[in-house]
């Protein structure tokens, strides 16, 4: 694995190797990245479609009831009514599912869609149940406790709704939890992801090596979430090559980054 004291050396590296072999990082393998994660994916210039280009396996978007409808975007301000989470992320993930054979990626499992709820969660969480119910052709469900799984794997984050989404027999998605859950005896299809902030825990940023105490800490969070079935992502990670190589080895099963061709090319580069 490589390791450097200057984080930012690193990726160049990449890049060159990019431009020797045609220019594009996502373009030298259909492989999917099944450990990458699209954070505020809607901020692309292709949203959805560039990290799918880049072989990600799981994006993000963060969404706004306004007017009956589920619209994306980061801030209130940046808010389009033709930018919705239907026509951004439903119908085209739909449309490339039957393209092929039932599957967002041919050889991969199933696709996570992280929804991050900015406006109140229970409003916003009632029309997204709704909308999802139309897509029930490709999203996992929960019906009386038996999981359906689909295609894409839809979980809420920010204003969890978590009393009402538990309630609900029929349930379109899983919840992300905080490492505050990770010893929560909430069933796996209901709370599938442990997310947190990456600053709040540890200190490293991904200069030299990460010290042993926090390497150890971080196992010890991952064998926790394991131990129950679900899966680990922290937000607000350097994105750097040192960053991604140590959330990589120690198993981190979504690493977070806004950088779709460094962290795609890294991944591929480094099996």
């Amino acid at each position: 694995m490589i390791y450097s004291k200057d984080p930012n050396l690193i990726l160049p590296y990449f890049v060159a190797l990019a431009v020797l072999f045609g220019g594009s990082l996502c373009a030298q393998d259909a492989t999917p990245c099944r450990q990458a994660h699209a954070h505020n994916d809607y901020l692309h210039e292709h949203p959805l479609l560039d990290a799918l280009d880049c072989g990600f396996c799981s994006v993000e978007a963060d969404i706004y009831l306004v007017d009956g409808k589920l619209l994306v975007g980061h801030t209130r301000g940046e808010l389009s009514p033709d930018r919705t989470l239907r026509s951004l992320y439903l119908d085209p993930l739909r449309t490339r599912i039957r393209k092929h054979s039932g599957k967002v990626h041919t050889d991969g499992g199933t696709f996570t869609l992280l929804i991050d709820i900015k406006s109140e969660g229970k409003s916003t969480y009632r029309a997204l149940h709704t909308l999802l119910s139309e897509y029930r052709d490709i999203i996992s469900c929960v019906d009386a406790l038996t999981e359906h799984s689909g295609a894409v794997t839809a979980i809420v984050s920010g204003n969890r709704a978590t009393d009402l989404i538990s309630a609900d027999s029929l349930r379109y998605v899983g919840i992300d939890g905080r490492l505050s859950d990770l010893d929560s005896e909430s069933p796996d299809h209901l709370l599938p992801l442990i997310s947190d902030n990456w600053t709040l825990h540890f200190r490293w940023r991904g200069v030299g090596e990460i010290p042993a105490s926090e390497r150890d800490k971080l196992t010890a969070i991952i064998e926790r979430a394991h131990s129950k079935k679900r899966r680990i992502r922290f937000w607000g990670t350097p994105d750097n090559a040192n960053v991604w190589a140590v959330l990589k080895d120690a198993g981190v099963d979504l690493i977070n980054t806004d950088d779709l061709k460094g962290l795609s090319h890294f991944l591929r580069s480094s099996k």
